[in-house]
């Protein structure tokens, strides 16, 4: 199958603004609330939990029905613009407009969220709740979109011919996300933290591009109404024991990306927050040394996945998963009294980190993508978001949560403040959670022995893999 250049623009234009949009979403809504609303890492850890569960059923239930009704078009197109739209609500979430939408007196308290006292007020609580809700409405519309239709469209349009090259692409895009987040989302925010021109620039980018894709995107010739087999059953296809069966390797792979995931998410909802509280960073030091990490990351990610091809990406994971844990063992070490110690020590070990985590992305959803059963593409794509995002989105902050309570509760002096807008103990995120982090972490060995175990007894097959078929 030969990709146009139309083909490798839609690819490329979807695939970046989707992953700003999430990336901004994972970097910049916790500190939003954090910073806005209340310093409640209470709310950063429910918020994260619910847009898991609702990213992951909506993609169960999007990538089911674009199977159903064969069209992606409109699921991409009508998607983002949908998504763009609720993230450029979020500029007009506040305090003061919310109090006003539903009428609230501010002297009326609330014990929501972890928030009590005489400053805790229901307008803030019910605040946080808003944009917890929001949250939810802007995840299920990106799911759909991206998640769900985009993934499963990419698959469709491309064949073992070219899949890598265009998996490649893609996995760079996370990267460029993640440096354009950094580094200029960080600008934008500036010193005076003004997350509505954040929100309404990010918006209005990303309904643009589902405008434009009402023009352009076209469904692959290959893609039919699935007129097999009942929509509920349909549903149920990636958690069948015989579809597990039939498909060990690629369970294997979801196995490893939970486990990356969940270890992941110990820290990273609160990742900025900590910088900016217990490192004591500002606004443009933490994007500037986000940004430069990232951008050393991208190009050592690049130089290690063309090795992969020569060595195995089964054995190049090995060396993603070392880097990824000692990485994150050595970043709960690092801090100092003395900023530039602190920065010195701080770019070589987040560097260790972050190439870890890029790449065992990059090579786990390499792995998906090639062990995907072709004919029921929209359908696994729940399957996976339950591994990538449901389980790790609800364990990891509630661990990492748990954590920075308590070392609150142990040194309440170095890790609490008093927060001025409610007068209320707020929590700062303590550097143990890497190490935890670091322990789950290790985990991730498990399905990469087995991985190489199973290419090692299946090396002489004719196709790599057992790939089902079967529609219900």
């Amino acid at each position: 199958m030969k990709l146009t250049k139309k083909m490798w623009m839609l690819f490329i234009v979807f695939g970046l603004f989707g992953q700003i949009a999430w990336a901004v979403e994972n970097m910049y809504f916790n500190l939003f609330i954090y910073n806005t609303i209340a310093k409640s890492t209470k709310a950063v850890t429910i918020m994260v939990q619910a847009s898991g569960i609702a990213a992951t059923i909506t993609t169960l239930f999007a990538g089911t029905l674009s199977d159903k009704v064969g069209n992606r078009k409109h699921f991409i197109s009508i998607g983002y613009i949908l998504w763009g739209l609720s993230v450029l609500a979020f500029a007009f979430i506040n305090v003061d407009n919310v109090t006003n939408l539903f009428n609230i007196d501010p002297t009326v308290t609330s014990s929501m969220f972890g928030l009590s006292g005489s400053g805790a007020t229901k307008a803030v609580a019910m605040t946080l709740l808003t944009v917890i809700v929001m949250d939810c409405v802007m995840t299920f519309f990106g799911s759909t979109a991206n998640d769900a239709s985009f993934n499963a469209f990419v698959t469709d349009n491309t064949d073992t011919t070219n899949r890598g090259l265009v998996e490649g692409v893609l996995s760079a895009m996370p990267l460029l996300a993640l440096l354009i987040v950094a580094g200029g989302f960080g600008l934008i925010l500036g010193e005076d933290n003004n997350y509505p021109r954040m929100f309404i620039i990010l918006g209005s980018v990303v309904t643009a591009s589902g405008i434009f894709g009402l023009f352009v995107i076209k469904d692959a010739p290959t893609l039919v109404r699935e007129n097999k087999g009942n929509f509920f059953k349909n549903l149920a296809y990636g958690f069948l024991p015989k579809t597990i069966k039939a498909n060990k390797p690629l369970y294997i792979v979801l196995f490893g990306i939970l486990v990356y995931s969940i270890a992941s998410n110990i820290f990273m909802p609160y990742l900025i927050i900590y910088m900016e509280r217990f490192l004591k960073f500002t606004v443009l030091e933490y994007s500037a040394i986000l940004a430069s990490m990232i951008l050393l990351a991208a190009v050592a990610v690049v130089f290690l996945g063309k090795l992969s091809d020569k060595i195995g990406k089964e054995k190049m994971l090995v060396i993603a998963g070392a880097l990824f844990v000692l990485g994150l063992f050595l970043m709960s070490f690092v801090h100092s009294d003395n900023k530039a110690v602190t920065i010195g020590l701080l770019l070589p070990t987040g560097f260790a980190m972050l190439i870890g985590f890029l790449l065992l992305a990059t090579l786990f959803g390499a792995m998906v993508k090639n062990y995907i059963p072709e004919n029921n593409v929209g359908k696994l794509q729940g399957v996976r978001m339950c591994f990538a995002v449901l389980l790790p989105m609800f364990i990891g902050p509630l661990i990492g949560d748990s954590i920075n309570q308590w070392q609150a509760d142990k040194n309440p002096e170095v890790y609490t403040y008093l927060d001025e807008t409610t007068q209320t103990i707020a929590n700062i995120p303590a550097p143990q959670i890497f190490l935890a982090a670091s322990l789950v972490g290790l985990l991730v060995f498990v399905p990469i022995v087995l991985i190489l175990i199973y290419v090692k007894n299946h090396k002489n097959d004719a196709a790599p893999l057992p790939i089902e078929n079967e529609n219900l």
